[in-house]
């Protein structure tokens, strides 16, 4: 399966409980973690949902 690593770029200060539960859910903790997750519609989903707090790196 194809994987995709996930960038947290800004911070989870002052954000929704909902996206701080997908931050957590994505396995992101602290600014700048890059984690590694498999390229599924779900991932896709909760990435769209903090699309202004991840990046996808390269």
């Amino acid at each position: 399966m194809a994987t995709i690593k996930i960038k947290q770029v800004k911070s989870r200060i002052n954000c929704p409980a909902v996206q701080k539960k997908t931050l957590d859910s994505l396995g992101l903790r602290k600014m700048n973690q890059v984690v590694e997750k498999e390229d599924c519609p779900s991932i896709r989903g909760m990435i769209n949902k903090v699309h202004h707090l991840v990046k996808v790196v390269d």
